[in-house]
């Protein structure tokens, strides 16, 4: 028999009581951090904020649907190692489960700079009485009964110039976790979790090949997981995905809108293209058709990583090499430099994977070795240019460097690997 609303909300809240994902062991952070997108601080600075985060003034974020942690463990860490003493991150989240695995990871880490709540996110303007500079909603707007007006609580609370980063599943690169999800609503009579997790791994062991989830090379929670992404993979009580125009549709209906995806070359349909008339006739199209052709094109999308504004922000939030490109500095998302200059070539090709199989190639300057050895995180491109020309490149002048640099940022810059800071 079907659920009603009510009974399957309450499913829901039950189900992350019983199984809090993702499953964290707190004693792991003695031993890494878990870094990821969205809310890497580097990252706010570059899409939302032009470059910009002065450690000496407030800053106040809310992670929204915080689960067990990731988020605001990564985000107050990271606010913790810049010494920004006024910064603050709420976390939020109805499950006591998951809350009390986040406070423990934060109490191993030594972190003071969280303040934890319990609630929905509905709730959030009875909950938080002051607007946020930044909110995290990552994984849970599409398990809301209403979607939009979840969000569009969110953003009551979203200061003017503020940001958000936001995380909703993608429809194409989920083949098959929905047909396996009603597969189970047909077959499992039983409310019993452990009954139904024992289900769903027998259904799993003898799933035809021909099945979109054993084609699927892109979805695997459930054999990573546990039983906690199993659960949440293929069990969930409600679970829906988005496209790229579904997406648009409930930024609209929210008051934003869009700054950048993450990774934004997933979103080029040059990379997916071949044939150079259809390059030209895609990359033609408006910016939404063409994010939307890409995601046809790519089939491997499942999530929807996206940063975005208030809809009457005009401004351009990215972090651009403008006229005073020179005091920017440079700074690698998880990449080593010295390993970086030594495997790329100069005036070759940057060769990444965008999905399994699938490869993003990028031209690179003649100098691409030589500037990314001195991408340290801490060189601006004026200390860059002058180390360059003291190391024997004497004629380059500041437009050559500049076209060097420009066209290196454009190789690295969309497969999120390289952000601007501003001093």
């Amino acid at each position: 028999m079907a659920m009603d609303e009510r009974a399957r909300t309450a499913a829901v809240y039950a189900q992350y009581e019983a199984y809090p994902y993702p499953a964290r062991d707190p004693a792991d952070e003695a031993k890494r951090l878990i870094t990821g997108s969205p809310s890497h601080l580097l990252e706010i600075a570059h899409y939302l904020n032009q470059g910009h985060f002065d450690p000496k003034q407030p800053f106040r974020a809310l992670v929204a649907g915080g689960g067990t942690g990731d988020a605001a463990i990564m985000l107050a860490q990271q606010l913790a190692d810049e010494g920004a003493d006024q910064a603050e991150v709420t976390y939020l989240d109805p499950s006591a489960s998951s809350r009390g695995i986040a406070e423990a990871r934060a109490r191993v880490r030594g972190l003071d700079n969280i303040r934890f709540l319990s609630g929905e996110i509905e709730a959030v303007e009875d909950l938080c009485p002051n607007c946020f500079d930044y909110i995290d909603c990552c994984g849970v707007l599409h398990h809301l009964v209403d979607p939009v007006k979840g969000l569009r609580s969110l953003v009551s609370k979203l200061a003017e110039n503020g940001g958000m980063g936001l995380m909703v599943y993608g429809a194409l690169g989920r083949r098959g976790v929905y047909d396996v999800q009603e597969a189970m609503r047909l077959m499992a009579d039983s409310n019993n979790d452990e009954d139904r997790i024992s289900l769903v791994r027998r259904l799993l062991d003898g799933l035809p090949v021909t099945h979109w989830l054993r084609r699927n090379p892109f979805v695997g929670d459930y054999f990573q997981g546990g039983d906690a992404g199993l659960t949440d993979l293929l069990l969930h009580r409600r679970d829906r995905a988005y496209t790229v125009p579904e997406v648009m549709s409930l930024l609209g209906s929210s008051g934003l809108r869009p700054v950048s995806f993450v990774a934004p070359a997933q979103y080029d349909p040059s990379n997916y293209l071949v044939d150079p008339a259809l390059v030209q006739r895609g990359t033609a199209l408006a910016e939404l058709d063409q994010w939307a052709l890409a995601e046809r094109l790519s089939g491997a999308i499942t999530k929807h990583i996206i940063y975005v504004v208030k809809i009457d922000r005009h401004d351009n939030p990215v972090a651009e090499l403008g006229v005073d490109w020179l005091s920017i500095v440079p700074i690698f998302r998880d990449l080593d430099p010295s390993v970086i200059s030594k495997g790329i070539h100069g005036g070759g090709e940057l060769k990444a994977d965008l999905a399994p199989g699938h490869s993003y190639r990028a031209l690179l300057p003649a100098l691409a070795p030589e500037i990314a050895a001195r991408i340290d995180g801490n060189c601006s491109l004026a200390a860059l240019w002058k180390d360059l020309r003291e190391s024997g490149y004497t004629s380059l002048t500041d437009n050559g460097f500049l076209e060097q640099f420009d066209l290196f940022l454009r190789a690295f810059g969309p497969i999120n690997r390289l952000l601007l800071r501003r001093p």
